[in-house]
């Protein structure tokens, strides 16, 4: 294992993984940070102005008064405070004196050359030495009445050094235990304000443990109201988290009634196949037993029209698998004036007793859409035979031609209310007992298929004596402007 490999996992075990102690770690970290600086800026605050002082008093030291600190000539001496240096330096001579606290009383002490050495090195201004056998001093040169003849005075910076030491002492403790309480504290207030996303985690480890494969699936875990709150931040994971559920559960709810519309699907198809197979087979066995050419003649032209129904029948499946896989359908301008025309003209001719009528747009401008020319006919002539099937003679039969579709209105009966929901969906009939009139009832599901196969949609409002079928179709189907395409045919 490299090195760079075994610090990436040592730095993995020590920085913390979860977000409270994170959370802490960085509050403590900064109230560390902060007392850091607090305590240096204090404390060079303080040492700055300790050490003003002293250069005060070294100043007031060095100032002539009645009596001299001390005088060549005269030979008197002043005594300072404890520890004052007192040193005269001339061409020929040089001599100093410390003031010792003894048994006595203050006394003064003579300096030895060692001292008096470091003492030459003094300046104008204060500044601080160290003195062999003294420690550390705050000192000073002055001039002196006689000529040649310069002062050194000093106090030691022990007063300082030990205010400045109790401080630094004082703010470590003092940080300690802030650092302390912020630990504490900031665990308790992390805890705390992270609760209502612990409540979050625990609504998603809920939805987690429920199935989702199979069945009909009901999603009622969410997160409580008030952990929704968009002004905060765990608000706003709550509320993700609910839209996030309830989209998951309209997708479940969509995927199971999917499923069953398959099933259903399936379930239809086989029985619109099963009863014209069970007449084929019949009149085949009919034929087979009796042999005769008139019973074969009635077998076959039955055969063959059972055989028709289920040929129609699986082209339309067919037609509906292609569209629902997305086959293009072919693009081409088409005349929809035109065609609606030709297939009113036809009602009137299979259906005379009913009164058929084309309503024109007031321009009188032929309408033309880019699509499928069949598969539009398609979509007129079921709807046509829709409203011819399923309505009384007499009824009055209206198609509007509209710029961007058309509408087919009836005054018949309607639909029944119950199915006005599901018109659109495959093998809807009215007869619930599933007696086969003249269709399987998937005329309005390939109406659908095909409009929305042309990026248009169909809407229907019924209600008795008022009966409307909408068309709209999109100005370009899909493929079109390439000028060739699938074609999906029945």
């Amino acid at each position: 294992m490299s090195p760079m490999s075994r610090m990436h996992r040592i730095t993995e075990r020590l920085v913390p993984r979860s977000l409270t102690a994170r959370l802490v770690v960085t509050a403590v970290t900064l109230v560390a940070v902060v007392s850091l600086l607090v305590g240096t800026v204090t404390t060079l605050g303080m040492h700055a102005w300790l050490t003003s002082r002293l250069d005060s008093d070294v100043a007031a030291l060095a100032r002539p008064g009645p009596r001299p600190a001390m005088d060549p000539s005269s030979g008197q001496r002043v005594f300072g405070a404890e520890g004052a240096i007192t040193a005269l330096f001339a061409d020929t001579d040089r001599r100093g004196e410390v003031v010792m606290l003894t048994s006595t009383g203050l006394r003064p002490r003579e300096l030895d050359a060692d001292v008096l050495d470091v003492l030459a090195q003094a300046r104008s201004e204060p500044s601080t030495l160290d003195l062999p056998g003294l420690g550390s001093y705050r000192v000073r040169k002055v001039r002196t009445q006689v000529d040649q003849v310069t002062m050194v005075v000093g106090l030691p910076t022990d007063t300082v050094d030990d205010a400045t030491s109790s401080l630094v002492r004082l703010e470590l403790v003092l940080g300690l235990l802030a650092i302390v309480a912020a630990g504490l504290v900031g665990t308790a207030v992390v805890r705390r304000q992270l609760r209502p996303l612990t409540e979050v985690a625990a609504t998603a480890h809920a939805v987690s443990e429920i199935p989702l494969d199979e069945g009909e699936i009901g999603i009622t875990e969410r997160v409580p109201a008030h952990l929704t709150d968009p002004r905060t931040e765990a608000g706003q994971v709550g509320l993700a988290l609910n839209q996030l559920l309830a989209h998951v559960e309209s997708s479940l709810s969509a995927r199971h009634r999917s499923e069953q519309q398959v099933r259903q699907f399936v379930a239809d198809a086989s029985h619109e196949l099963r009863t014209p197979l069970t007449t084929i087979a019949g009149y085949t066995e009919l034929a087979r037993r009796r042999g005769d050419a008139d019973t074969s003649a009635v077998a076959l032209a039955k055969v063959e029209e059972e055989a028709a129904r289920m040929t129609a029948l699986v082209e339309d499946l067919l037609l509906l698998a292609r569209l629902d896989a997305g086959r293009p359908l072919v693009a081409a301008p088409v005349d929809l004036t035109r065609l609606l025309i030709e297939a009113v003209d036809d009602a009137r001719v299979v259906a005379p007793d009913h009164r058929w009528r084309i309503v024109m747009p007031p321009d009188g401008v032929p309408v033309e859409v880019v699509g499928d020319d069949n598969r539009l006919h398609q979509v007129v002539t079921n709807l046509l035979a829709n409203a011819r099937k399923y309505t009384p003679a007499g009824t009055t039969v209206t198609v509007t031609v509209r710029a961007d579709g058309f509408d087919v209105h009836d005054d018949g009966p309607g639909f029944p209310a119950e199915l006005v929901g599901t018109a659109f969906e495959r093998f809807t009939r009215g007869d619930a007992a599933r007696h086969r009139a003249d269709g399987v009832g998937l005329g309005l599901a390939l109406v659908q298929a095909i409009v929305s196969a042309h990026g248009g949609s169909v809407t229907l409002r019924s209600i008795r004596g008022d009966t409307r079928i909408s068309v709209r179709l999109g100005r370009s189907a899909p493929g079109a402007g390439s000028g060739s395409g699938l074609t999906a045919s029945s």
